[in-house]
């Protein structure tokens, strides 16, 4: 489609507020998807580093009570 000035390009023959709320509304939606992943990927990386850490803790306290039987 073609237009003869920058300002028909906006208006996009009458119609130009709904085809701009359209592109709106889209990019929008998309940048509340990208910010729901990333939501969910740090939240799911602190899940993992917070069981990591609670399985070092209970193979350590293992392991002494372990070594502290054997001595006994």
């Amino acid at each position: 489609m073609y237009f003869d000035s920058f300002e028909a390009f906006l208006a996009q023959g009458k119609h130009g507020f709904f085809v701009w709320l359209a592109y709106g509304v889209t990019l929008l939606v998309l940048l509340l998807l990208a910010w729901g992943l990333w939501q969910a990927e740090r939240s799911l990386v602190k899940e993992v580093q917070r069981r990591h850490a609670r399985e070092v803790r209970r193979q350590t306290r293992m392991a002494e009570e372990a070594v502290r039987e054997s001595k006994t």
